[in-house]
């Protein structure tokens, strides 16, 4: 299943309503790093999209809730369960590594 486009007006449905945990990938286009763990984000999303949904939310297009949640550096992974942020990760990672860390936190 691909990633979801998350926004500021659709995070409260599609990330802290949301029935299952959430992994929000908060990234830029200008952003190096943030273009290299797409793909890996893309395939954590096919091979375990049944236990997590994982979405994108452009900094740059959406303010709001990076503001709230005090983002300062991208790309910044949070894992929201139950509506609440339940871990988060800084910095890109390797796939294997990404799957290890989600995996421990679900």
């Amino acid at each position: 299943m691909p990633t979801v486009a998350v926004t500021d007006a659709s995070f409260q449905t599609d990330v802290l309503e949301s029935d299952k945990p959430v992994l929000v990938d908060f990234w830029a286009e200008w952003c190096g790093p943030c273009k290299m763990i797409a793909p890996a984000l893309e395939e954590l999303s096919d091979e375990m999209g049944d236990q997590v949904t994982i979405a994108k939310m452009d900094i740059m297009e959406n303010t709001g809730v990076p503001g709230q949640m005090g983002v300062q550096s991208i790309p910044y992974l949070v894992l929201f369960k139950d509506g609440k942020p339940a871990a988060q990760m800084r910095g890109a990672a390797p796939k294997g590594q990404l799957k290890s860390w989600l995996e421990g936190e679900l």
